[in-house]
C-alpha cells in the first residue's frame, strides 16, 4: 500500500537476497516478486480480528468465517501486488529498471535500481498504483451488481471492492511514504528546482497525516468520553508508526542527497604522498610537513605498475629505532588497501558513493589525472560530509620530534 521506492542495489545474489527477505513467488514481466515473512503477521491479525466479526454477522459460516477472513487477507495481498505492478510496469515506460517487488507487513514496495527522474514522470509512476486499485474496485462493483452475488462470494466481493477503494484513497493522501506524497514532492520540486526540498515537504506532509490520524481515531474518541475500538486503535497506531518512520526516513534521505554535491574525493581527503614499495622508513622521515597543517602527510605505497597498495601506519612507524630507519622497508610498517581502493580526486556525489560502496576497507587513495597520489580519503570523512557532522583528518606525526 505505502511505497518506499528505493534506488540502488546491494550487490548481493538476488536469489540469496530473496531467501533472506521471504518467499520468492516468481517473476511477473521479468520482475522478481517476494512475499516477506512479515506478511504472515498481518494475515494472522486479519484472521484474528475479522474472523469473529464475520462469524457474528454470518452465524451459518461457523468456523468457516476464519477461512473467509484468511481469504480476505489473500485478496488484500493480490490488490497490493496489482498496485505495485502498476508502479513497476509504468516505470518501465520510462526505462526505470525495477529490481524487485516486496509484499510485506506494511503492504508492499517496489524497489528500483538507479534512474533519472523528473517531477512529471515521478507523479505518473506514483499515481499508477492507486489508479490500479480504483480500477479493481470498479471491476469488483460491476461484478457485484451484474451477478447479484450472495453468501461467501458476495462477502468476498464486497470486501474486495472496499479494500481496493480504501487502498486507493489512502495512498493518494499528500505525504510520504504514501504515493500522494509524490504529488507534493513534484509540485515543490517543479517550483523550486530542488527535488530535495520537495521530498522534505512531502515528508512533513506524511508527519501531518500521522498526527491527523492519531487525533481522529484515538484522541477524539477518548476526549469525548467514548471507548474506541481496541483493534482499530492498534491498527491505527501500527499504521501511523510505519508512516512516521517512512516520512522521517524520506526527510533524512533528502537531506543526505542535498549534501551529495559537497562530497568530493579531493576536498575530503587528507594530504598524502606516494612512495614506491621499495622505500624505507628513512624516506618517510625525510618528508617535509604539509604547509597547510604543519603535520606530516599520509604516505601511500604504490606497486611497480603505479597502483596504490598500502598505507604506512604512523603508530608502527614510530616504533622503528632511529638506527634501523634506513634498513627498514615501509612494507614492514604498513597495512594493505582494499583491492582497487583508489579514486580520482575529482570524483564526487552519487557516483563516488556508489563506487566506494563496492570497495573493501575504510580508506582509499586519491590520485590526480597523472595517477600521482595526492590524498588519503577516509570513509568517516565521507560519512561526516553526508550527515553534516564533519570529521576532520587527523594529524600524522611521523617521528619528526625524534
Amino acid at each position: 500500500m505505502a511505497d518506499t521506492d528505493t534506488q540502488g542495489t546491494s550487490g548481493q545474489d538476488p536469489r540469496k537476497q530473496g531467501r533472506n527477505e521471504g518467499i520468492a513467488l516468481g517473476r511477473i514481466a521479468g520482475i522478481p516478486v517476494i512475499l516477506a515473512y512479515s506478511w504472515f503477521i498481518i494475515a494472522a491479525f486479519t484472521v484474528v480480528v475479522y474472523g469473529p466479526v464475520l462469524q457474528h454477522n454470518n452465524p451459518r459460516l461457523g468456523v468457516g468465517a476464519y477461512f473467509v477472513a484468511f481469504a480476505y487477507a489473500v485478496l488484500l495481498l493480490i490488490s497490493v501486488l496489482v498496485h505495485e505492478l502498476a508502479h513497476a510496469l509504468t516505470a518501465k515506460i520510462y526505462r526505470w529498471p525495477s529490481e524487485k517487488i516486496v509484499l510485506n507487513l506494511w503492504g508492499g514496495h517496489t524497489q528500483f535500481e538507479s534512474f533519472t527522474a523528473s517531477p512529471g514522470r515521478s507523479v505518473i509512476v506514483a499515481m499508477a498504483g492507486p489508479a490500479a486499485n480504483f480500477v479493481l474496485a470498479a471491476g469488483g462493483w460491476l461484478v457485484l451488481t451484474a451477478a447479484d452475488l450472495t453468501g461467501v462470494p458476495g462477502i468476498l466481493a464486497n470486501i474486495f471492492v472496499w479494500a481496493n477503494l480504501l487502498i486507493g484513497i489512502f495512498n493518494v493522501l499528500p505525504g510520504l511514504p504514501l504515493d500522494g506524497g509524490r504529488l507534493v514532492e513534484s509540485a515543490v520540486w517543479k517550483l523550486t528546482g530542488s527535488q530535495e526540498k520537495g521530498t522534505v515537504a512531502a515528508g512533513w506532509g506524511g508527519r501531518i497525516i500521522v498526527i491527523a490520524l492519531v487525533v481522529w481515531f484515538v484522541a477524539l474518541p477518548l476526549l469525548s468520553g467514548g471507548e474506541p475500538d481496541l483493534s482499530l486503535v492498534l491498527l491505527t497506531l501500527l499504521v501511523c508508526s510505519f508512516l512516521w518512520m517512512g516520512a522521517s526516513a524520506a526527510i533524512q534521505q533528502a537531506r543526505l542527497r542535498g549534501r551529495l554535491p559537497g562530497v568530493e574525493a579531493g576536498a575530503l581527503a587528507e594530504p598524502a604522498v606516494g612512495l614506491p614499495e621499495s622505500a624505507t622508513v628513512a624516506d618517510v622521515l625525510a618528508l617535509a610537513p604539509d604547509p597547510a597543517t604543519g603535520a606530516a602527510p599520509a604516505v601511500v605505497l604504490y606497486r611497480p605498475d603505479g597502483r596504490p597498495s598500502a598505507v604506512v601506519d604512523a603508530g608502527a612507524l614510530a616504533t622503528v629505532p632511529a638506527a634501523a630507519t634506513a634498513a627498514t622497508p615501509l612494507t614492514a610498517v604498513s597495512y594493505s588497501l582494499g583491492a582497487g581502493a583508489y579514486v580520482p580526486e575529482w570524483s564526487r556525489g552519487q557516483e563516488l558513493i556508489q563506487y566506494l560502496a563496492q570497495l573493501e576497507g575504510l580508506e582509499y587513495a586519491v590520485v590526480d589525472r597523472d595517477g600521482t597520489v595526492t590524498g588519503l580519503l577516509h570513509q568517516s570523512a565521507v560519512l561526516g560530509a553526508l550527515t553534516g557532522k564533519g570529521n576532520g583528518a587527523g594529524k600524522r606525526m611521523y617521528g619528526q620530534s625524534r
